[in-house]
Order: C-alpha cells, then structure tokens, then sequence
C-alpha cells in the first residue's frame, strides 16, 4: 500500500469512528429519552432532536469524506509512491482457553507506567474487602490466594450462565453488578461454590505475570461477547460470530454449516490478507484447531496454511520467514476432556499453558525476527470464573446471521463480554507498561488492519482501539528477558500419556459419564472432526460418513469418533498427526 493509500485509510477508520460511534450515541440518548418522557410532546421533541443531530452528523461525514478524498488526489500528485515503512513485519497471537483477569493476575500487583498519560499506575486487581459475592446461604464469599491447579468442574459459561453472573439470579442486560458468580458455580458445585473466586498467587504463574511486568498489560481486555468460547473466537477471526451466541450443538447446525462450517459476510482477516498478498498460518496444537470450523478451512489446511506447532520453533527461526500473520492454537486434548492439554483450559494444569507461553515467546525473542514482531498472549473468554469490573457496552458487528439458528438467545452484541488477561510483547514496548484502554478481540484485527493497511471487516472491528500506540519507542529494547521462569510445580503428572489413552481410561472409571450425551465443548470438536472428515472422505462415502456423525449419541461415542478421524488423518498422511 502507498504512504497516501496508507493516510486514506487511517483517515477512513477515525471518520467511521467517529460517525458510527457519534449515532449510536445520539439514538441512544433520544430513544432513552422517549422512553422516560411518558407523553407525545416529549417524545417529539426528543425525536426532532435525534433526526437533527442525526442529519447533522451525516453532513460532517460527508464534507470529512470529501475532504479525505481531496487530500489523497493531492498527496498521489506531490509525494512518490513509496510503501509506507513498517517496524512490525510479524504479528503473532496466541489465544488460550477460558480464565478471567482477576482470576490469573487479579492478585499481581503490578505497577507501572500508564500507556496513555506516562504516569505511574497500577492495574485494576482484585480486592478480597470490595470484591465479593454472596452463596446461596447469603454468606459473602471474597476474592481469594491461592487457586487450585486444575478444576473438579468445568463452570459455566454459556450465555445464560454469563447473564447470572453478571446480573445476578435474576437480574438481565444492561444492569450489571457481577453478583452472580457463586450463584451460578452453586449449580455445579454446592458443597463449595466460593471456589469460583479463587485467584492465582503470583509465584503459581510466574510465565505470564514475568511477561506483564517486563511489557504491556491490558487490564481493560473483554471478550467480544458475554458467551462461550465458540462465539468469541469467531470474532478474532472474523470480527463477528455470524450472529451465533452459544455453543454449537449437533442438534442445531444447519446443514450448510454442517458440510461447509461457519461463513461470515464480510470473510475473515484470512481473506484480506490474501487479497493483500500477505501470508499467514495456523499453528495447531492438535488435529482439531478451532480455526477449521470456519468455512473454507480444510482446504486451506491441505495447502499448508495449517502447520503443527511442532513446526514453530524451525520456521520462525528461518532467516527467510516469510509470515506477516500467525495464529497458535494451543493443544486441547478434547478427547481427554482438556486433561493434560496446554490451553488452560479450567479442567487442565494451569502449568501446563505457562508452559506453552514460554516456548512461544522464548522461540520468538531468539529469533532473527524478534526486533520486527509483535505477540499477543489472550483468552477467548473468562470460563465462568469471577472478575470484578463490568463490562461495557459495544458497537453490534452490523453484519447479518449466517444461519437464523445461529443466535438463540436474541442477543444484540452491544454488551462486551467479560475480562480477560491480555498481553502484548514486543522489544518497541517500554518495560513496565499498563493500559487501561478498552480492548475486545477485535483489537487484534483492528491493529493488523492498521499496520498491514487492509479493511475493517465489520463496524466492531472498525471502531476497535488499535495497539500500535504501544508501540512507542524509537529503537528496539535490548534488555528484553531471554528466557522466563520455569512453571510453577503443580504436582499433576501426565507421563506422556495421549490423549487417547487418557480418554480410554476416563471412560473406564465412570462409565455413565461415557453414556451420558455430549457436553457442548465436546459437540463443537466433533463438527471440526466431521469436516476433517469429509474433506479426507471420496463423495461417494461422505453421506455414510455424516450417518455416523449423526448417529453419535454420547460422550463415549464422540470421543472413538474422534480418534477414529485422527487414525484416518495418519493413515492418509504418513505420519503422527498432533
């Protein structure tokens, strides 16, 4: 893109903005007004005003527009056409799996110098004489050091479950006290629902508490929607979940989705890369990245976009890499129910993901490319587990629902979800920074389309705060830390087991829970193991292949699916498949 082309576009993004941000304001305002009125002078009044300011606002747009445009004919007529220089040639995200921001560094401490203003601060924690909930006996249950290594229970986060812990038992959108927490875990767990509020103590994650300290922290993360992981991590894709806002179940695709996985309207970050020449990867941790349930995937995966993260550590090494955008899927371990997996899952070893993020910042900052990369460490969403501040509202995608059945609940997507830990690495960042901008996982698209030059792909990422005023010294650090600490001792073996046999031993030892239906995260996996499916399958055995998949009544079944579908994969490709 040309220095001019590259002006246009961030001129675009401050006008949409700015427009779209200004009319959602000003029919807000005037339609709350009406509401509150009670009578039809008012109510004209309020909707005279709002057409006005409306109108007025479309004017300023379109004079803004004009001017943009005028500005770019002169800039294309006095100034060389030259790419505009860049610093960052490599952005990496790794997104793990389901913990909020208190409950990973409510209790870290950090401090350190504001993004914005310079000044010295803190980050918002968590504080055991504010933060609280009552259990079901009206006992307050607070914020508390230290948390267990690994979950008996996976807690809720589906969207009702989201809804109570934010409004409370019976509360609903937008009156947000973050009440209900202990409510909702009671469920699962009555005999210790407080445990919900559990925090990690610094010294159980140094990994990710070292990596906040020595760069920037984001203490005001949320995830895209107060949903599942599904939903939010269609937005970091896609800027949009297609309208979807739960778990995908085998009772509730269509069959669209079915055979081909979700679409988008407006295509994914993937599609404006390519359209951009810019080349990007997937790293898997396992045979069933999430990335491949969106439309298009499988081939994609067999051109080689999809690469095991046993491959990571060679290629980012190589001189010549070539990848302006990578995302890293940790390893679910699905069939173990996330047992011994690394994307810290609340059923997994937290230490176990530490672990990952070692390996993945510490193969990055030895790397020929570290000077000109940018990591961003993040979860999809919370996991059920408490988090003190509310999350705010937001601006919808604007796009349209793929599927009718994609949004169950008739949620509109102007509520962000809740907080998550994010981190952003890069030797361009001072040590010690916190930022208390507001952030979803549109950011994330948000700050590629602006270092790469490409297009918003809906209003949210549109109007999404970019990182790149984190970005502000004028050379690289060369103080950044080589190595990080070791995980913390957890005490948890997995030996080396596979997930296979783990699964096997699981169904062993409780044979009703193997007869019971699948759990939601299991049916999500399971529609990624049909499209692998398919797509290794000749036509004439496709239509026997989805009679399986439909025939699949329970978690025992899913999970000899699924490893009947990694046997196949090996089978076809020579070789051990992760």
């Amino acid at each position: 893109m040309s220095l001019c082309g590259y002006r246009k576009l961030q001129a675009d993004r401050a006008r949409s903005r700015w427009f779209i941000g200004l009319t959602y304001k000003v029919t807000q305002w005037a339609d709350d007004g009406i509401k509150q009125s009670g009578n039809v002078a008012g109510n004209a009044i309020y909707t005279a005003a709002k057409y006005a300011l409306l109108f007025f606002a479309a004017i300023v747009n379109s004079f803004w527009l004009l001017g943009a445009q005028v500005l770019w004919l002169m800039c294309r007529m006095t100034a060389r056409d030259r790419p505009k220089p860049e610093r960052i040639k490599h952005v990496f995200v790794l997104m793990l799996e389901n913990r909020s921001f208190d409950h990973m560094l409510g209790f870290s401490h950090i401090q350190g110098i504001d993004a914005v203003t310079g000044e010295p601060t803190a980050i918002e924690g968590a504080d055991p004489e504010r933060d609280w909930n009552l259990d079901p006996q009206g006992n307050k249950v607070p914020v508390f050091t230290p948390a267990k290594w690994a979950m008996d229970y996976d807690p809720g986060h589906e969207f009702p479950d989201v809804r109570i812990q934010l409004c409370g038992v019976k509360g609903e959108y937008p009156h947000i006290d973050n009440s209900g927490f202990v409510a909702d875990f009671a469920r699962l767990n009555p005999t210790n629902p407080g445990e919900i509020m559990q925090c990690y103590a610094p010294e159980q994650v140094p990994v990710i508490t070292t990596l906040a300290r020595e760069f920037a922290v984001c203490d005001h993360w949320f995830s895209s929607l107060p949903g599942p992981t599904w939903p939010n991590r269609f937005f970091i894709h896609a800027a949009s979940s297609g309208g979807l806002d739960h778990s995908p179940t085998t009772t509730n695709i269509a069959t669209s989705i079915l055979f081909n996985g979700y679409k988008f309207d407006n295509g994914t970050i993937y599609d404006r890369l390519d359209a951009e020449g810019l080349n990007w990867v997937v790293y898997r941790g396992d045979l069933f990245p999430q990335a491949l349930a969106i439309s298009g995937m499988t081939v994609r995966a067999a051109e080689g976009c999809f690469r095991g993260f046993d491959e990571f550590s060679e290629q980012v090494n190589d001189p010549n890499y070539d990848i302006a955008y990578a995302f890293i899927e940790p390893d679910y371990h699905i069939s173990s129910d996330f047992v011994c997996g690394n994307s810290q899952h609340p059923k997994d070893d937290v230490t176990r993901g530490e672990a990952l993020i070692k390996k993945v910042y510490e193969t990055i900052r030895r790397s020929p490319h570290w000077e000109s990369s940018l990591l961003i460490i993040t979860y999809d969403e919370h996991g059920g587990f408490y988090d003190h501040v509310a999350p705010p509202a937001a601006i919808a995608p604007g796009d349209t629902p793929t599927d009718p059945e994609n949004n169950s609940f008739g949620f509109d997507f102007t509520r962000l979800g809740v907080r998550v830990p994010a981190i952003v690495v890069s030797p361009l960042i001072p040590r010690g920074t916190i930022d208390h901008t507001v952030y979803d996982h549109t950011s994330v698209l948000a700050t590629v389309e602006n270092l790469f030059g490409l297009l918003p792909l809906t209003n949210r990422d549109k109007l999404a705060h970019t990182l790149t005023h984190l970005l502000s010294l004028p050379t690289p650090r060369n103080d950044a830390p080589l190595t990080l600490p070791e995980p913390a001792q957890s005490g948890i073996p997995c030996a080396g087991e596979t997930p296979e046999s783990i699964a096997a031993r699981q169904m062993a030892a409780n044979p009703a829970r193997a007869a019971a239906p699948p759990e939601p995260s299991m049916q999500a996996f399971l529609h990624i193991a049909l499209l692998r499916d398919l797509h290794m399958s000749p036509p004439q055995e496709r239509s026997q292949v989805l009679q399986h998949y439909q025939s699949i009544q329970s978690q025992g079944q899913a999970k000899q699916y699924m490893e009947q579908v990694r046997q196949k994969f090996e089978a076809q490709h020579g070789q051990q498949a992760q």
